[in-house]
């Protein structure tokens, strides 16, 4: 992925850098192809320290993957199935609100729910499990569903996504999620992702969703068969939504795992991404995501050793504890499923930055 990129071309990119002037594509793809990793990695982390100082945030949340049946059959995908697979599921209501009620002591500020597109499911079952999950944990954060999922969750009950989402909102949830993305480029994702919701259907949800008053994050699925040039589409595209809206509240990359997935043994991908393109990714979204307040690293991707070394590469946000993650592992993550709180504060202190554990939409909870 990386070519020689003379020293010089990094050197102009870096005046606009100090000089608070938004970069263009073409200094975009200069340092997704540059090898220098440190200096890229320099520019990002000044630009993080203007932002954010020495605070480092994490959440404590838990996941929620209602359902791994899923109608689209998306290359890029292990999770999942089909609905007549022996291995696919969809909790009922009823298992749900086990769930939920084993939470009720687990301090937990987040709740991230996300699972299949499940076409069987009426909208009734979305408003209800918003609604068991407030009756038990009325304090919780419920950050929910794609805006693929939301897409075909307003398709199948013939409603409006302004009309669904006022409802689920008015059931309990409180933002939405991030993911979804992929690749943007439309010959990119149509290879990638089927007929998946199209970029536009995916902007046009999140443009709805924060012309509501509600939040959303970002995401870019990448180390598959994309370019840098795709890549840095993608960020333009996600800048542009974000000056109109200033809706998103972070971006955060997915590494592609390729174990299991129909897209590895079309394209022959054996392997997962390497560090030095993980870290490069993460620098390159801080410099060009420029009206993006955070940039997370998602530890269940690239791992805790990895997250730790990407705090000095433009990211301020460690995600989250994490319960019960199924989709990720469904692609062969071998990372643990859950992270304590006091990993996060002992990772982040060794890095000499300060641990703030904050709720979904940034407000400081607690400062170690």
């Amino acid at each position: 992925m990386s070519v020689h990129v003379a020293k010089s071309s990094l050197d102009s990119i870096k005046q606009k850098v100090l000089q608070g002037e938004r970069l263009t594509f073409e200094d975009g793809v200069t340092l997704l192809k540059s090898n220098q990793l440190l200096e890229i990695g320099q520019m990002a982390d000044m630009v993080r320290q203007k932002m954010h100082g020495d605070n480092v945030y994490f959440i404590v949340n838990t996941h929620l993957n209602y359902t791994n049946v899923c109608y689209l059959d998306c290359k890029l995908c292990a999770f999942g199935l089909k609905a007549d697979n022996p291995n696919a599921y969809t909790l009922s209501l009823e298992q749900i609100e086990e769930k939920v009620k084993d939470m009720v002591s687990k301090d937990f500020a987040e709740i991230h729910i996300v699972g299949g597109v499940n076409a069987k499911l009426p909208f009734s079952y979305y408003e209800d499990m918003m609604r068991i999950i407030k009756k038990h944990l009325p304090h919780i954060h419920i950050q929910a569903f794609t805006a693929v999922e939301l897409d075909y969750i307003a398709r199948v009950a013939k409603l409006s996504i302004e009309d669904a989402i006022t409802r689920l909102h008015e059931a309990g949830l409180g933002s939405i999620l991030g993911g979804g993305a992929e690749i943007f480029d439309p010959e990119i994702r149509k290879i990638i992702s089927g007929h998946k919701t199209d970029s536009d259907r995916w902007f046009q949800i999140h443009r709805i969703t924060h012309d509501m008053g509600m939040k959303s994050n970002a995401s870019i699925l990448y180390g598959h068969i994309e370019s840098p040039e795709h890549v840095i589409d993608h960020f333009i595209r996600l800048r542009e939504l974000q000056d109109e809206t200033n809706g998103f509240q972070a971006f955060f990359p997915f590494s592609f795992h390729p174990a299991n997935t129909k897209l590895a043994e079309e394209y022959k991908l054996t392997r997962d991404t390497t560090g030095v393109y993980d870290l490069k990714l993460l620098a390159v979204a801080r410099l060009m995501l420029d009206n993006f307040p955070h940039i997370r690293a998602f530890w269940m991707m690239i791992g805790l050793k990895m997250a730790q070394v990407s705090l000095s590469f433009g990211v301020d946000d460690l995600d989250g504890t994490v319960m019960e993650e199924q989709i990720i592992h469904a692609a062969g993550s071998k990372s643990k499923h859950m992270v304590p709180a006091a990993t996060f504060i002992d990772m982040i202190k060794e890095t000499g930055r300060q641990p703030v554990e904050r709720d979904t939409l940034y407000r400081k909870i607690k400062t170690y």
